[in-house]
């Protein structure tokens, strides 16, 4: 092996910083830069594992700093995600522990998940979840947002129900299918109509969009749980345990 491949193998095999390895390559004339263009496609395709190492800590560096982001924004939006007047509480009003969760009614993963909440609320009457509504699946969704939102003004008691049934339901959520829903609950759709106009839910969107962004949620469903950020449909069994925990030891994961 000639001198600069055993240097390149060397440094490959030792996993030296990219950062020093890089400039050392600027440094290269054009037949070392093509010997160690050569060598490096040599060498992954003897070690294609290699390359799995490699994503597996990018995706572990960049959870970390999703949930470094969320841990912060959480504690400084205690506030916007805990006591907004536009959201609705679930389950207990006075619970010991709260659940937020962040949805679209066009998440499909949001569907499977509301069994998570229903058997949550089922199980435990000391749990309160409150739901934040997160158009980000294009206008049918937010078209069947700005419904949920006149249900809640016109008749909040019945915005359980409807919720339930249009998150539930198999076909798409859009402006008429979520009046439909809410027809079937006996809520009049003039009266639905009249507080879209009078009351749109654009500020409240915003607001939460831009809550969203500051604890850097890219996709629904996100969970709060105590002071944990929780990203995705990660199912009945770990938000109780997460609810237990902070019992427990008072924090998400003890």
């Amino acid at each position: 092996m000639k001198p600069f491949s055993k240097t390149l193998s060397a440094l490959l095999i030792a996993g030296t910083a990219m950062v020093p390895f890089a400039g050392a390559a600027l440094a290269l004339d054009d037949q070392q830069k093509k010997e160690m263009g050569a060598f490096i496609r040599e060498y992954l395709i003897a070690n294609p594992e290699v390359m799995l190492e490699v994503q597996d800590a990018l995706e572990k560096k960049q959870q970390e700093a999703r949930v470094s982001q969320a841990t912060s924004g959480i504690e400084a939006n205690r506030e916007a995600i805990y006591a907004s007047a536009s959201d609705i509480t679930l389950g207990n009003p006075k619970g010991d522990v709260t659940v937020v969760e962040f949805f679209d009614y066009n998440c499909g993963y949001c569907k499977r998940a509301l069994s998570d909440m229903e058997d949550i609320l089922s199980e435990d009457k000391k749990v309160r979840f409150i739901l934040k509504e997160f158009p980000i699946l294009g206008p049918d969704s937010m078209a069947a947002h700005r419904v949920a939102n006149a249900v809640r003004l016109t008749a909040p008691e019945k915005y359980p129900e409807f919720h339930r049934a249009l998150l539930g339901g198999q076909t798409r959520a859009t402006e008429a299918s979520a009046i439909a829903v809410a027809g079937s609950l006996g809520i009049s759709e003039k009266a639905l109509r009249a507080s879209m106009v009078q009351n749109p839910n654009d500020a409240q969107v915003r607001a939460t969009y831009e809550l969203a962004n500051n604890l850097g949620i890219t996709g629904t469903p996100f969970y709060v749980v105590g002071k944990e950020a929780v990203f995705g449909a990660v199912g009945h069994q770990e938000l109780s345990e997460k609810i237990a925990n902070i019992r427990a030891c008072g924090k998400a994961s003890c």
